[in-house]
């Protein structure tokens, strides 16, 4: 989940006092050579090692707004920056953890929020969007997922009681289980008992309508989850990559049986290099790993439609790094993965998608597969700073807040509120980049996407804006707009705010 930071100025978080000069100045010695520095060890009289004064350190990253790769690639190399800091709130994170906390503070939604709510939040999940079902404790509950102990439907939005006290951190929604990761590192899970295969059934017999922990992940330090059709993957904070099930073939580079409920680490390329984000797709996953060169994109599972990037639709068992973009030179610092397709957003703003063409998902203006990313041309100039993709539709968000999209126009999730094309509710399909007009007419900019990534539902949309306000269009027959429709009304052509308090 990673919405752009608001811009505004920097809010000290931490109280730290500032530290007098005369603490951390040492007496000038003739003749010295300035030119070496060191974070450890004996420090020759006349240098500023790291660890002198932590708190300045602080204060200069979360003053800088610094990208979270960054603050990743800090961590990874060097030990200053991983251990504990021993500075409220968390004596336990280190100087990079508790940057990023700032980071995360300064995001609009969490700017309604007070100290107190922000220490000890209800578990509301709209704090933490990820995928359109997983926005609200609200909607289809056939399975346990909304995490309120009944099997029942629910469109209006409800915090989940439960979990009163922790702070939730990101959600993962897939079809039939929902995932939140904790400040703690702990996963909680509900809905069907397994992590994969959901679609057949084969699995999942048992339900768990309120969030239990996953025993198997206690002793690892989670920070994201992603939730695939076949099986599911969590990153931990050390940037390793565990995946559950689908493994009976070694699909994903080992073997295990379909019900096994233990996580196993991503093996190959990856065991050494540091992961900072990952992305599920229907059958295959994307890692967003930090490298000296700068980042990169690994992919591993089925091939099918060119989706993992390579130039061919070989499956792949183990992460294979993604070349085409050192071709395109263009540094991925954002990665989507769509129900079959996929796309990444450079450095430098502009978008890439590969895989499944069909509808016009990849913005090309055909529904041709491409099995290396491309750039998307009518984009070029826009400054994009966020993607998100669902079963074949793509959304864009540009610097200045506006909204593109392009794909199936299916139940208005585009937002563009097309007119029917005399096949009922399906609206046409757009297949190169719009500007989402329904979306400008809000006046309020735009920070994050998050849609469907299932063919288990209707698509839908969410858009959260830098005020921490929330808007969805698109199917709601089901309650997943978290609002009410009247009338046998089944969708909503034009965003419409979510009633939420967040004041």
């Amino acid at each position: 989940m990673d919405a752009t930071t608001s811009g505004t100025p920097t809010i000290q978080y931490h109280n730290i006092p500032d530290q007098p000069i005369t603490a951390i100045v040492v007496a000038p010695v003739p003749n010295f050579q300035r030119n070496q520095r060191h974070c450890f060890g004996e420090s020759t009289p006349g240098e500023f090692p790291l660890a002198a004064s932590p708190s300045i350190v602080l204060h200069v990253l979360t003053a800088c707004n610094l990208d979270p790769q960054d603050l990743a690639k800090l961590e990874a190399t060097c030990s200053f920056f991983r251990q504990p800091a021993n500075f409220a709130p968390d004596h336990q994170l280190s100087i990079s953890e508790l940057a990023a906390l700032d980071m995360c503070q300064k995001r609009a939604i969490f700017k309604p929020m007070t100290e107190e709510q922000l220490s000890s939040s209800e578990a509301k999940m709209w704090g933490f969007m990820e995928t359109g079902a997983a926005v609200f404790a609200g909607w289809r509950s056939i399975s346990g997922q909304l995490g309120h102990g009944t099997t029942e439907e629910e469109w209006r939005p409800q915090p989940i009681r439960s979990l009163q006290g922790i702070r939730i951190i990101q959600a993962a929604a897939g079809a039939g289980r929902t995932m939140l990761i904790s400040d703690a590192g702990q996963v909680y899970a509900f809905g069907k008992d397994s992590f994969g295969e959901a679609e057949y059934g084969v699995q999942g017999t048992k339900l768990a309508t309120t969030p239990q922990v996953v025993e198997s992940l206690k002793n690892i330090f989670v920070v994201q989850a992603a939730i695939g059709n076949f099986f599911t993957a969590v990153l931990s904070r050390e940037g390793r990559v565990y995946t559950f099930s689908w493994g009976n073939d070694a699909r994903l580079g080992h073997h295990t049986e379909p019900n096994d409920v233990e996580p196993h680490p991503l093996l190959g390329a990856l065991e050494n290099i540091p992961v900072v984000q990952i992305a599920a797709g229907y059958c295959y996953l994307l890692a967003l790993a930090c490298q000296p060169s700068g980042m990169s994109v690994y992919s591993v599972g089925c091939g099918l439609g060119g989706k993992l990037g390579h130039g061919s639709r070989t499956d792949e068992k183990y992460p294979r790094l993604i070349e085409q973009f050192q071709l395109l030179n263009l540094q991925p610092v954002v990665v989507a993965a769509g129900a079959w397709h996929a796309a990444v957003v450079g450095r430098d703003g502009r978008v890439c998608t590969w895989g499944w063409g069909r509808y016009g998902c990849l913005g090309h203006g055909n529904e041709e597969c491409e099995s290396v990313p491309k750039v998307v041309q009518a984009l070029s100039n826009v400054k994009a700073v966020h993607v998100a993709t669902g079963d074949y539709t793509t959304f864009v968000v540009s610097d200045d807040g506006d909204v593109y999209s392009f794909g199936c126009g299916e139940s208005a999730s585009l937002g563009h509120n097309a007119i029917a094309d005399g096949q009922g509710n399906r609206h046409a399909n757009v297949l190169t980049p719009e500007l989402v007009t329904s979306l400008k007419q809000i006046n309020e900019r735009v920070v994050q996407i998050s849609l469907t990534n299932s063919i288990y539902w209707n698509a839908h949309t969410f858009a959260l804006t830098e005020s921490g306000k929330l808007y969805a269009f698109g199917a709601g027959d089901k309650g997943q707009l978290g609002i009410e429709l009247v009338n046998n009304q089944t969708e909503r052509g034009n965003p419409e705010r979510v009633d939420i308090d967040l004041s």
